[in-house]
């Protein structure tokens, strides 16, 4: 079973806009995959770029935000590709495509390391950041899922959510669920 990084990856559209994903990202031996589905924009950014950067953040937001309409993140360039990272990120990889390998729903973008830095510690995520990621993930599977084992997901999180979330957590636990409230209204 492979490593996967759990990240936001920033990459430039063809009109120079900003696309921010929340993304698991795979490690194979000292190079990175990407695995982006079709159609979306960080699949036509890496074939268009062959370039994309990974931000490490503790910003919970960030990852509810994508799902749910809040992108404005701030973001500024890369220090030797050309891109864009978030610029309150902990830390970034800035990766160059060096192979493909097709699929029909998700292709492989095997990555090289161009440059990675810290920008400041971290010092890991408390529950209720564990909560919120693992709640945006179930978030981008609504379409996969029974009501009932979304419900049961979210009965289980909200354990870790109530015991330690701050302001942060509060405003992407909110943001989420929104989504996925509407989600259970237009299934019904």
């Amino acid at each position: 079973m492979p490593f996967i990084r759990e990240c936001i990856v920033t990459s430039i559209r063809d009109d120079q806009s900003i696309h921010i994903a929340p993304m698991g990202i795979h490690e194979d031996g000292e190079h990175l995959v990407i695995l982006p589905f079709k159609p979306s924009a960080t699949l036509d950014n890496l074939e268009r770029d062959g370039t994309a950067t990974l931000n490490y953040t503790d910003d919970v937001r960030v990852y509810a935000g994508c799902l749910s309409g809040h992108r404005d993140w701030p973001t500024c360039p890369t220090d030797v590709i050309k891109g864009v990272r978030l610029q309150n990120c902990l830390a970034h990889t800035e990766l160059e495509v060096i192979d493909k390998v097709e699929n029909e729903l998700r292709p492989k973008y095997i990555c090289k390391v161009a440059h990675e830095i810290t920008h400041k510690p971290f010092h890991g995520y408390n529950r209720a950041q564990s909560a919120v990621l693992e709640l945006a993930i179930l978030t981008s599977r609504l379409h996969m899922l029974p009501q009932d084992k979304i419900q049961q997901e979210i009965e289980y999180l909200t354990i870790g959510y109530e015991k330690t979330s701050g302001p942060r957590e509060q405003e992407a636990w909110t943001w989420l669920m929104e989504k996925i409230d509407a989600h259970a209204n237009k299934e019904s």
